[in-house]
């Protein structure tokens, strides 16, 4: 989200989580710390709020949680374990929520990895290993027949991302089962949240 008008858009059309997306290598939807922290704590009650975070030391992630105080840490670059424990240990009620950039069936064993020492792990189409990683917001979709093996192979919930749109959500949910989506590019136009997008969408996971 990048400011509260897009939020309140989003938590009118029934979001249960908002996104805050701090400094990234690469991706849209780019937002300071100290606007990620002034909208962590104008949101609704009941609405989590998830920040995005790149960094990989759990020092530094400590001092930007702190300051923004969301719900819940969105690690968008693969972090070790750890890290991970010493994430729950200074943040204990803080969620922590793994994304693994889906490849191939490796992705499975990674998930089965990492699953005991986080809340939830969230599948996206990113490229971690490129020399500007991409860990979000590519707009591809990637192969939702190993997103369902990740579904099936943790006790955790798994949220799924990546080029998600209107036309496709109903599907990639019917073959996925996630616990939850997450959407950002498609529901935009011009780099802003679309409403009549946002509305189809919004639709169209409640018919799935």
């Amino acid at each position: 989200m990048r400011d509260e008008v897009e939020m309140a858009a989003a938590v009118g059309r029934g979001a249960h989580a908002v996104g805050l997306v701090s400094a990234m290598p690469s991706g849209p939807g780019v937002i300071s710390d100290d606007a990620a922290a002034r909208l962590a704590r104008a949101c609704a009650p009941g609405v989590a709020t998830f920040l995005l975070t790149s960094r990989v030391e759990a020092s530094a992630i400590v001092a930007q949680q702190t300051l923004i105080r969301a719900t819940a840490l969105q690690l968008v670059d693969a972090v070790g374990f750890d890290v991970l424990r010493e994430l729950r240990e200074r943040l204990p009620y803080t969620k922590l929520v793994q994304v693994l950039h889906v490849a191939d069936e490796r992705t499975v064993e990674g998930a089965r990895s990492v699953a005991p020492l986080v809340d939830a792990i969230l599948l996206d189409s990113g490229n971690p290993f490129l020399a500007v990683k991409e860990l979000g917001g590519t707009g591809r979709t990637h192969d939702w027949e190993v997103s369902r093996a990740v579904v099936d192979a943790v006790p955790v919930p798994v949220f799924l991302a990546g080029g998600l749109t209107p036309e496709n959500v109903a599907e990639a949910i019917r073959r996925v089962r996630p616990f939850g989506v997450d959407v950002c590019g498609g529901v935009r136009t011009d780099g802003r949240l679309d409403a009549a997008k946002l509305a189809r969408f919004a639709a169209a996971v409640s018919r799935a």
